[in-house]
């Protein structure tokens, strides 16, 4: 047998181990998992032996393992080695490569934004550049991960780029040397008046309570009074950060998150362990839906205490715990092992992975199952559902039109050409987008002859087909050709009735190309009303306490 079947085999073995059987005795589990052993080990040769093509053994048993662990949680995921670099830059924010947001466009990878300081930054690529090859490799039909592996390598090591750039005729050629690249936990911080600080937090990796010490230091140097943190789309990462910037705020010994698992090792309790730097400044959260696991531990354990004002969208519901194991041969297991409990003993866990529906999905926790908990003041919270905010912010809901501008990147395309030919644009603190530049942009949509069809209209295509195969269609058609007419868009009709929220994202982009990610931080400031919230609850001494007693 060979080298890679025997490593590939015994790694399957480890994780039957782990998961297999989990209800017989002990016994008859140890049976069971030597007897799945047996079978895999023999089924798996005689396929690599007797299959009539040749087959990727590794391969095969990636997509088993996969197809395996799927079945127990997202959050389950083995690594092999080489993804190790994945496994980095989800703990730390650190990665070895050129320093770009990367998407699919057509049949190519395309720049969506250099980091700021990046290689690809230094070496002058662009948004909207498409990566036709990578070290002479064609890249034609490569998906995301691939391109991205082929640009991360080892720091101080040249990559050369075949670009093709908005604008330009014939493709370019860049040379980006590798570096260590570190995504920022904190990449913006400022003083949103004169007394009232903002922090925007976006992963808790290994520096991110070093970050945002530093990012409170500087605000209350600059004589912030109250403090704007900022969580949405914060997906979470590692537990013990969560506490430690919970400390910022909390007093020494208090309890911050608790975590209960099948084995007894993986009881813990994790407790504030210094004084606070800030215990009595006055604090605003913002949450929304994509706020997750460490996110909900911090603004949860801040909420259980009376500590801050969580403002926003219910966040995302995460209360499981996952932890690393090594494995053989240099690959990782990140296995969740327990569930988390915040302050007031709820957890916040909203789906249900272990009771699954008949057709293999899962289900949130209904409303009528959740259960009432108690803040240190009294007032009452509930588990099963994420962290629901003290001052709910209804999310935007964006009309088709909008919807369709943003999937077929149209805004995308007209920001890079429009930068082509327009070298500046107001900063960030001063932008507004001008009638001018909105009708600029209409134009744009009919030379690329931009269409799409709504909910309703695909509807009655199909309720037209129906008639027509049932042969009721002559006896209905007068009918259908009225909703025709009342369901019917005009494209120039909706870009004006829907052109503030339409302008909105335009102006994103804009800052984005021109200012990159500082830059859509400090424009939406200016014209957001989750923070328009927070700064009149901070504003207003009465109501802040109000919520919070």
């Amino acid at each position: 047998m060979r080298k890679n079947t025997r490593v590939i085999i015994f790694i399957s073995g480890v994780l039957l181990l782990a998961f297999g059987m989990l209800g017989l005795k002990e016994d008859d589990k140890r049976f069971q998992i030597s007897k799945g052993l047996d079978i895999f080990a023999t089924l798996f040769r005689d396929v690599n032996l007797f299959y009539v093509d040749d087959v990727q053994p590794e391969k095969m048993v990636q997509d088993g393992i996969d197809a395996m662990l799927k079945k127990l949680d997202p959050y389950t995921v083995y690594y092999p080695e080489t993804k190790l670099d994945e496994f980095k830059m989800m703990t730390t924010g650190e990665y070895a490569g050129i320093g770009s947001v990367i998407g699919m466009k057509d049949d190519y990878v395309v720049i969506r934004e250099p980091y700021k300081g990046s290689p690809s930054y230094k070496a002058g690529l662009l948004p909207g550049d498409l990566i036709l090859a990578v070290d002479g490799e064609n890249m034609k039909g490569k998906n995301v991960e691939y391109v991205s592996s082929r640009l991360k390598g080892q720091p101080g090591k040249e990559v050369v780029l075949k670009l093709q750039r908005v604008g330009e005729e014939k493709p370019l050629e860049k040379r980006v040397l590798r570096e260590v690249v570190q995504v920022p936990s904190v990449p913006y911080y400022g003083m949103l008046n004169n007394e009232i600080g903002y922090i925007y937090f976006t992963g808790f990796t290994d520096k991110a309570a070093d970050d945002v010490r530093s990012a409170i230091m500087d605000l209350k140097n600059r004589g912030a009074q109250s403090l704007v943190l900022d969580l949405r789309g914060n997906g979470g990462g590692l537990l013990d950060q969560a506490v430690e910037i919970a400390n910022f705020f909390l007093p020494k010994g208090f309890l911050i998150v608790s975590t209960k698992g099948k084995m007894k090792q993986w009881d813990k309790e994790y407790r504030t362990t210094r004084n606070p730097l800030l215990p009595d400044m006055k604090l605003a959260v913002l949450i929304d839906r994509a706020s997750a696991s460490a996110s909900e531990i911090l603004s949860g354990s801040l909420q259980d205490y009376d500590r801050a004002v969580v403002i926003g969208e219910r966040s995302f519901g995460k209360g499981l715990v996952q932890t690393t194991r090594d494995l053989v041969y240099n690959t990782k297991l990140k296995v969740t092992t327990a569930k988390y409990y915040i302050p007031s003993g709820r957890c916040i866990q909203a789906v249900d992975y272990s009771h699954r529906n008949p057709d293999g999905s899962v289900g949130t926790i209904p409303d009528s199952l959740m259960k009432p908990f108690k803040t240190k003041a009294g007032r009452t919270v509930y588990d099963g559902g994420g962290i629901t905010p003290d001052v709910k912010i209804e999310p935007e809901k964006y009309a088709k039109v909008t919807q369709e501008l943003v999937l077929q990147d149209m805004i995308f395309d007209f920001v890079n050409e429009y930068a082509a030919t327009h070298p500046t644009i107001a900063a960030p603190s001063e932008f507004v987008l001008s009638d001018e530049l909105f009708n600029e942009f209409k134009e744009y949509l009919k030379k690329r002859e931009f269409e799409y069809e709504t909910a309703s209209q695909l509807v009655l295509e199909r309720l037209v087909k129906a008639t027509q195969d049932e042969k009721y269609y002559d006896q209905v058609s007068s009918q259908v050709e009225q909703l025709k007419n009342s369901l019917g868009h005009s494209i120039d009709r909706d870009l004006d009735v829907f052109k503030k929220e339409i302008s909105d994202i335009l102006s994103d982009q804009l800052m984005e190309r021109y200012y990159m990610q500082e830059g859509v931080i400090e424009y939406h400031i200016r014209n957001d009303k989750d923070i328009a919230k927070a700064l009149e609850v901070l504003s207003n001494n009465e109501e802040y306490q109000k919520i919070l007693k």
